[in-house]
């Protein structure tokens, strides 16, 4: 021991008093730095009882139940006849119309407007096309405005005339030929009339689907009563011209994408071709593909 502390104080200088603290404090700091190992070897592994916590979760989920056994939300919805000029807002809701369309109904209503067909509650804005799919039978309306003319009567050897839908063109189209098809109000009238725009125009009729807020269905009815004319050529920007903000506002380029178009043009000089584009790593071929027909290198 005298050994001992004699190399202790040769070696950090220590007094006598401060050798004997130290002798005291080593074991001390031997048992701390090796406590949590050990007692996560010889306490952790043992195997955990959690049957008490398991009979509480148990008794939670009985209860749990039993309240909700017959509550609204566990039960499938049932539909039920209806007619829109008449529901009540309770009616409404339960059908699984939501709470703001079920209030632009009733506006509609108190302002005198009036569902003809079924068709009709397409109208109000926000109304879900495939949840109308679902209540469409259920409707208390016929599917077409009956029309009667006692004037004139139709030979039955005389073949009826078709009916041929006027189609507009979709990049020449106002809000007001817009907003005469079904589900189309003044808002999405002008998103789509917005979205052309800023893509410098459509080119195909699946671009429809790119518009927010238009649902399917919607789409299906637009494509009926628009065309795209196949000799349009869309508004090109010119990637030797156009600036770093120009390229992020258009809606096929993100941010990021225009600064590595600009970056490149600023390493590797002028395009030569629309192909060059095919070199930047951060442009995949999905989004080259689409973007081509907006750009240019020409002058």
């Amino acid at each position: 021991m005298n050994r001992l502390k004699a190399w202790i104080r040769s070696i950090f200088g220590f007094s006598g008093t401060e050798t004997n603290a130290f002798l005291i404090l080593l074991p001390l700091m031997v048992i701390l730095i090796f406590f949590q190992p050990i007692y996560q070897y010889w306490f952790v592994r043992q195997p955990a009882d959690f049957t008490t916590q398991t009979k509480r979760l148990d008794s939670l989920i009985t209860t749990f139940r039993w309240k909700h056994k017959d509550s609204v939300w566990a039960k499938p919805r049932e539909l039920f006849p209806f007619n829109p000029n008449q529901a009540t807002n309770d009616q409404l809701s339960q059908l699984g119309i939501s709470s703001q369309v079920v209030n632009r109904i009733i506006n509609y209503r108190t302002k005198g407007g009036k569902f003809l067909v079924k068709k009709d509650l397409l109208k109000i804005y926000g109304m879900d096309s495939l949840l109308y799919q679902k209540l469409a039978p259920f409707i208390d309306l016929p599917e077409v405005t009956e029309v009667k003319n006692t004037n004139q009567k139709i030979s039955a050897s005389k073949p009826k005339e078709k009916t041929t839908v006027k189609k507009y063109d979709l990049n020449q189209a106002d809000t007001s030929q817009l907003i005469a098809v079904y589900g189309i109000g003044s808002k999405l009238s002008g998103r789509i009339i917005s979205y052309r725009e800023k893509l410098g125009g459509f080119i195909s009729l699946h671009q429809l689907h790119e518009v927010y807020g238009l649902d399917s269905m919607v789409i299906k009815e637009l494509q009926k009563k628009f065309y795209i004319n196949d000799q349009f050529i869309p508004r090109q920007l010119n990637l030797n011209k156009v600036s770093e903000k120009e390229l992020a506002q258009h809606p096929y380029i993100k941010f990021k994408l225009a600064q590595a178009i600009k970056a490149y043009s600023f390493q590797h000089g002028k395009f030569q071709s629309i192909d060059d584009l095919k070199k930047i790593a951060l442009l995949d071929e999905a989004t080259f593909q689409k973007i081509k027909p907006y750009f240019t290198v020409n002058p």
